[in-house]
């Protein structure tokens, strides 16, 4: 029995089709721009959903309905131009964010951040908006460590915007929204807007303006957030002790060791013990001593990152016979930190850095591995030993190392970074190319 073969369309038919796909998509599309005259919203409403199918040539008409006196219509409006995004959705999502309604101001920053980094919106607060009747409910997640790579370059308009609406959005819940996405963007122009945000009674927005600061590393931020060391939140008092040691501000040193001594709970203990190990003090090398031998393995790292950081030879005993008897990985973590600092910066098989750098392999613990390898290769001699163990690295080590050496590599290490790009393993050539940009970002 012989095959039947299909027959292909003679080519005036598939340009005949392609003419009537074409015809039929400008009929909705002029269809969807006379409904938005409509008198009756929802019609209006049902408009902007239509023309979010149309791609952006619909945006400066859906840009009106963000005028719309009908609620709805100006949500179904910001809504399509998210949808759509790209370039030409920049502008009208700005306007959005100066409505006087939550909703629309929480997904227009959504879309402002899903511009810069794609996939935001999937994830980001207007995903659990719901609305009944006039009440507003949403989720927030409980972390956010998004942030754009390092060479994107943000639209200032787009920050300030965002600054304006942390500290005087609609509702709570715009504003904290809004200090996050100036956080994600690394928005340092909305510094002194969070500044003012922080002020605020409300622990969400408070907590979102720390994450921020977190993320922007500005160090005169320090001085300023002093005063909340001891809010009445746990949550907002452990981010605060959390961004005072990434920020530096060794004048709040005398406060973080009354808190290590007045604190009850466990989880301000090990923040405040954590702080001061990134700034240590002479001083309190002997409380880091002290620590080292604690019940609480949190401690523990933190002490030994303390001692490390101070760089004292005379702590290189002890810090190896913790490496060496350590059980918990935190600790063990910590300490073949500590060990690198002090000059065992070797890559052999037993090693501190050759642990930090097998511990990439590890999903539950190679985000502190990798923490602590950005901050190492900052050390010259770490940094070549480092770039020595590309080659030989597995998948998860090259990628993790690619991030680490974009964000703490100098110019010897783009040769070795460009090499990478030419690895057999996609995943592998998409981190080093992303290293290669960041790294060239930062250098002079």
């Amino acid at each position: 029995m012989k095959a039947v073969l299909a027959k292909p369309y003679p080519e005036g038919m598939i340009v005949l089709r392609v003419a009537a796909l074409v015809w039929s998509a400008a009929c909705l599309l002029s269809a969807a721009a006379q409904e938005i005259d409509h008198p009756d919203p929802k019609r209006r409403a049902r408009a902007a959903r239509e023309l979010a199918r149309q791609g952006f040539e619909a945006i400066p008409r859906l840009e009106r309905l963000l005028s719309d006196h009908a609620l709805e219509v100006r949500i179904e409006a910001v809504k399509a131009i998210v949808e759509i995004g790209g370039p030409r959705s920049i502008d009208p999502l700005i306007r959005a964010t100066e409505d006087n309604d939550p909703e629309i101001q929480i997904r227009a920053t959504d879309g402002l951040v899903n511009f810069y980094l794609p996939g935001y919106v999937r994830t980001g607060l207007s995903a659990t908006l719901r609305r009944v009747g006039t009440a507003l409910t949403s989720r927030f997640t409980d972390t956010s460590d998004q942030v754009i790579e390092p060479w994107v370059q943000v639209r200032p308009e787009v920050i300030r915007a965002l600054g304006k609406l942390a500290r005087g959005g609609a509702s709570m819940e715009a504003r904290a929204n809004a200090a996050r996405a100036v956080g994600i963007l690394r928005g340092a122009e909305a510094i002194p807007d969070l500044l003012q945000a922080i002020r605020s009674k409300d622990d969400r927005v408070i907590y979102e303006c720390l994450i921020a600061f977190q993320k922007i590393r500005d160090p005169k931020v320090g001085p300023e957030i002093a005063f909340l060391l001891r809010d009445l939140n746990e949550r907002v008092q452990i981010a605060v002790i959390e961004t005072t040691g990434l920020l530096r501000n060794r004048e709040a040193l005398p406060q973080l060791r009354e808190l290590l001594q007045s604190a009850r709970s466990e989880k301000v203990r090990r923040a405040t013990l954590t702080a001061m190990a990134m700034m240590p003090d002479e001083q309190d090398r002997s409380l880091f001593a002290r620590y080292l031998g604690d019940r609480d393995e949190q401690m523990r790292a933190a002490a030994a990152e303390g001692l490390g950081r101070l760089r004292n030879r005379a702590d290189l005993l002890a810090l190896e016979k913790a490496f060496n008897e350590e059980r918990k990985m935190p600790a063990r973590l910590g300490a073949a930190f500590a060990l690198v600092l002090l000059g065992r910066t070797e890559m052999s098989e037993f090693s501190p850095l050759q642990y930090l750098v097998n511990t990439l392999n590890s999903a539950a613990w190679k985000g502190v591995a990798r923490a602590y390898l950005i901050e190492l290769a900052r050390e010259t001699p770490v940094l070549r030993s480092l770039e020595r163990s590309l080659p030989r690295g597995t998948r998860s080590e090259k990628t993790e190392l690619a991030r680490i050496l974009g964000q703490s590599g100098d110019r010897e290490t783009l040769p070795h970074l460009e090499n990478l790009t030419k690895d057999s393993d996609p995943e592998v050539q998409r981190e080093a190319l992303s290293a290669v940009r960041t790294l060239k970002a930062r250098l002079p």
